[in-house]
Parts: C-alpha cells; structure tokens; sequence
C-alpha cells in the first residue's frame, strides 16, 4: 500500500510518502521555493517524494490530506446562526473549500500523460496532528494533545492512543484558540510575519509576568480544562482578514481588535525599539500560555492515570512550555515529534489511512532525515562550478575521506572560533536543523551568539542558540535527564555549568537542547566526541544553515550561503572550503 500524505492549501505546505506502514520520505515545500513556510499545493515535495519512492502517480492508492472541510459541520452552522459574519468572512471559507476538493486534478496536473487511481482520503485536521505524534511515538499508550490556531474549525483537541487506535475525548472549536491568542500578542508585539511567534518565546525571559493577570481579560480558563477567548480583543471570528495561502509565503492581517489596543496600548511598530514593557508582555503572555497548557493537560490526564504524553500542533513547537511538563503536571515521558506543525500533518494524515484501512503496524521516528541527500559527484560538480567564486574569496577546497579526521579537523576549527556550515545526508524534516543542515559554532564563547549574528544570521540579539549534545551527557549538564533528539524541549542548565557554555545559555539559564547519539547520526555525534576530546565539553552549539530563508536543501544552496556570507568554513559532505586569513 502507498498512501502520500499532503498538508496543502495552507502555510508550511509538505509531503510524504508511506509504504506499506513505513515512511519513506517526508519534506516541506518551501525547501524547493525558498520561500518560507510557503503555502499552497506541495508541488515540488510530491515530485520529490515519489521519485525517492520510485513510484508514478499511477502507483498511489490513497492521498491523504491533512484536512476534512466535512467535519464539525454541526459546530460550524451553529457558530454561523449565532454570530452571523459578514459575507466575505463566509465567501473565504467557501472558495477554501473548493480549492480543498480538488486535490485529485491538482495531481494530474502535475504528472502530464499520468492517471491517479487511487482515492483522495480527507483526515480531520487535529487527527492528523495527533496521529503524526502518536503513531510514530516509542509508547504504546499515550494521553495525546493538539493545540494550533484552527484546522476543521477547531482549536484544541485532546485524548487518548492505545495501540494503532487513537480516541477523542475533548474538542475547543472556533471561535476559542490559544493559538490565536498567542499570534495576536505576536503581531501587538510587532512581529508580523507568519510563525513569529518564537520571537515572543525568546523575548519573554528578559521581562516579568506583570501583566498575566491583565491577560486574563482576554482569556477565561476552566476547570474542565478548556478556556474562553473574550472574542471582543480580536478580529477573527466576524471579519475577512486579508491573508494569503496559495502560492507564497502566508500573511495575515492583524488578528487583535482595537479594544485590545485600548487595554494595552498603541501596538510596536516593526522596526520600533523594543522596550521593557514588551518584554515583561511577553513574558506575561508566555506564563499565560504555559498556565492555559499546563491546564488543558491535566485535565487530559484525569482518571487515566497515563503517565505518558505525545504533543503536535503549532503550539507544541512551544518549546519552553514542553520542557516544563513534567515539573507541572503528572506526566514524566514527554514526545514531540520532528514536524509537530502542519507540515507535520501530511505524516499524520497518512499514518491514519494506513491504520484506517487495516495497516496494523506501527512505525516509531527515532530521527528526522527523510529529506534530500546528495552524492559526492553532485557535492563535487556544485563546487566546481563556483571555483571562480571561491578563488576570488580567496578560499581552500579539500576533500578528507577519513570521517574521523574530517570531524577532528571541523572540531579543531570550531574550537578556535570559527564558524561552520555543516552539510550532510538527508535533509532533516521539521522546522529545527539537526546536526545535517546546521552552522556549527563554539558553546563556550561568550561572543559567538554576536559573531554568529554578524557574520550569517542578523537576527534580533534576544533570540538564543540551541546546544547540541552527546545523549549520555546531558544529565551533567542540565537539570532534567531525557533523550530530545527533535530539539522541541527546552530544560534548564545546571547552573554550575551555565559559565562554561554562554553562548547556548539564555538569560534565564535554559537551553533548548537536542541530544545527539552515534547510533541516530554517527557523523555528527563524531563531531561533537572530538570537540569534547578538544575541550571537555560535550556540547557544539547549533543554528540552522540558513540566512533569513528556508533551510539549505541542495549543495548550491549551502554554497551560496556560505560565499555570500563570512562564514568560515564549509563542510559539504567530505569536502571542506575554507576561508584563507590574509
């Protein structure tokens, strides 16, 4: 059986391919566009994928989509009968609806002279979410949550897996969302763009929680778990707001009302300084997010006594609320998968088709390259039709085929504070880079997160870089002991160690750690062994291979980051450029 799985017509479009139960291969489209979390039909992902596969379109018996306009259809008329929107607000939700039908045609359009055969499969949005968590999690029995902005007009959905069977216990619809409520204090906050809200995440350690009761005008929470919006703070639930999802990078337009303007002030403007006030907002919203979860989660939990959690949806890339499970609730074995966004949602889309249609095995992600890799003749022929370029960068190509000296020559150079581009193997899946499309730099200077900004990444100063670690080390070096292998979980840094490693440590002493091991990626977890052979310290700090774009995909692209920058070094399989010092 292969089913290909899409999250399509919506941000941070992606496919998949399942065969008989296991995943092949999974990427987002915005790798190819570079455009990020371009939304729209995964054109260039469906291509790539079924030609990893080896398979035609002919070859598919199910699509599974990561959406269902069918369902909650009583939830949706009983909204519309109530709160009566203005026509272009029900105008948008009918042409999405048609464009969502149409899957089937789309397909065809892209394969010429091919016919697909198989059947399109509608999943509901948060089924999907939960599926890409559970399914592909190490625990048989699992309390399971989704929190997002909306998907199948509802926001949050919670309950139970057992086996390959997924229960539903909870659902918070329209117009209620966490995922809204953050957004908003995002775009207050100025920052605009599409999945911004990370930015308020690292922002929100250098303010106080004084405004969390403030916030609570906005957002009621209960005892049975779920919550409230106070619809008169925001805009979403009468208006049609400008947005685009088709064919480029998504925008919205400003989710808050002018009443919330009046509670909170005039909004920041993009390029405003920022001011203590919007820390201590962040702050406070944070904590107020944190609270909502942490709420939604124990009553997920009541009368189950499961002590396992699975999470997905936007809101579980919540990083800092997800490291703090398990001192706030009765949870103790956290999972959050690679892709626990709509990307992520074509795998859970599948999954469930799989077990749908009487698929009985389960298929555990242990790591998360299923994406693009490339061959040392392709690697070669990328540098080869830049060598001009590189002459003039006055830089030196080498090609070190011993793995062991390669990762001990990187490790030297990232010891002496150079900066690395890390190319290699599959691509990872997900928003985070995981040790094969990464910038490698030196943890233990105090400056690198100023030089990483300097040199590649011109971010705002707030927002920290994360440490890669060897697994069997991280109870040395941080407060709780687990295996993050996805970078989702942020856990505090023990606070006798936080000196020896600054620039992954936050001003609040954390660190949103991934844990590296030799048996998930050999070649990376060799790399951090000789640096810690160099300088004692287990730890390589890790920043996605990029300059404020999608991820690097091919070799061109990596190499065209690292000349149009002044990174240091690049690392592109087993050929290593450097820049010469004159």
């Amino acid at each position: 059986m292969l089913i290909l799985g899409l999250n399509a017509f919506h941000a941070d479009a992606s496919a998949c391919i399942v065969r008989d139960g296991v995943l092949i291969a999974a990427v987002e489209e915005e790798r190819f566009r570079r455009i990020k979390h371009w939304a729209g039909f995964p054109t260039e992902a469906i291509k790539w994928c079924l030609d990893e596969a080896g398979a035609t379109l002919a070859d598919i018996d199910y699509v599974a989509v990561n959406q269902d306009t069918r369902a909650n259809m009583w939830k949706r008329a009983e909204f519309l009968v109530r709160s009566r929107p203005d026509l272009g607000f029900l105008l948008d939700r009918l042409w999405i609806r048609k464009e969502r039908a149409s899957a089937s045609k789309l397909l065809e359009g892209i394969f010429l002279g091919e016919t697909f055969r198989g059947k399109v499969q509608p999943v509901e949005h948060h089924l999907a979410h939960i599926s890409s968590a559970f399914h592909v999690s190490p625990f048989e029995e699992a309390v399971t949550i989704s929190v997002d902005g909306f998907g199948d007009f509802a926001s949050t959905v919670w309950g139970t897996g057992c086996g390959t069977d997924i229960s539903i216990d909870k659902r918070i619809y329209f117009p209620h969302s966490l995922g809204i409520f953050y957004q908003a204090i995002t775009q207050y906050l100025g920052f605009p763009n599409y999945g911004d809200e990370y930015k308020v995440m690292g922002l929100a350690p250098y303010g106080e929680p004084k405004y969390v009761e403030a916030l609570h005008a906005l957002i009621e929470l209960l005892p049975d778990g779920t919550f409230n919006l106070n619809t008169k703070y925001f805009r979403h639930h009468t208006e049609s707001l400008p947005q685009q999802w088709e064919s480029g990078c998504p925008t919205f337009d400003d989710l808050f009302s002018p009443e919330f303007e009046s509670l909170f002030g005039p909004r920041r403007a993009q390029d405003a300084p920022l001011e203590q006030y919007h820390r201590d907002l962040a702050r406070s919203a944070q904590a107020l997010y944190e609270e909502a979860f942490f709420n939604i989660a124990r009553a997920a939990r009541r009368n189950t006594g499961i002590t396992d959690i699975v999470l997905a949806g936007g809101c579980a890339n919540n990083s800092v609320a997800n490291g703090k499970i398990r001192r706030e609730t009765p949870f103790r074995r956290v999972y959050v998968h690679a892709a626990p966004g709509d990307a992520g949602g074509a795998i859970g889309a599948a999954f469930v088709v799989w077990h749908q249609m009487g698929g009985k095995t389960r298929f555990p992600m242990e790591h998360a390259y299923w994406g693009p890799s490339f061959s040392d003749g392709a690697r070669a022929a990328a540098l080869q039709a830049r060598i001009d370029d590189l002459e003039v960068e006055n830089c030196y190509v080498a090609v070190v085929s011993d793995e062991a000296e390669l990762c001990r020559r990187t490790a030297a150079a990232v010891a002496e504070g150079k900066v690395v581009g890390w190319f290699q193997g599959r691509m990872e899946w997900g928003p985070r880079a995981l040790g094969n499309r990464s910038i490698i730099g030196d943890p233990r200077r105090a400056n690198m997160k100023d030089i990483l900004n300097a040199k590649i990444k011109r971010r705002e100063s707030f927002r920290p870089f994360a440490p890669s670690i060897l697994k069997d080390h991280v109870k040395d070096w941080f407060e709780e002991d687990d295996d993050v292998p996805f970078m989702t979980q942020v856990f505090q840094i023990r606070e006798e160690k936080r000196s020896k490693i600054p620039a992954v440590t936050h001003v609040d002493g954390s660190g949103r750690l991934q844990t590296v091991s030799r048996s998930i990626n050999s070649r990376y977890a060799a790399l951090i062994e000789a640096f810690y052979a160099i300088t004692g310290v287990p730890i390589v700090l890790n920043t996605s291979f990029n300059e404020n774009e999608p991820v690097v995909c091919r070799p061109e692209e990596a190499l065209d980051c690292f000349l149009r920058t002044r990174m240091d070094t690049l690392v592109l399989g087993n050929h290593v450029v450097e820049r010469r010092t004159i």
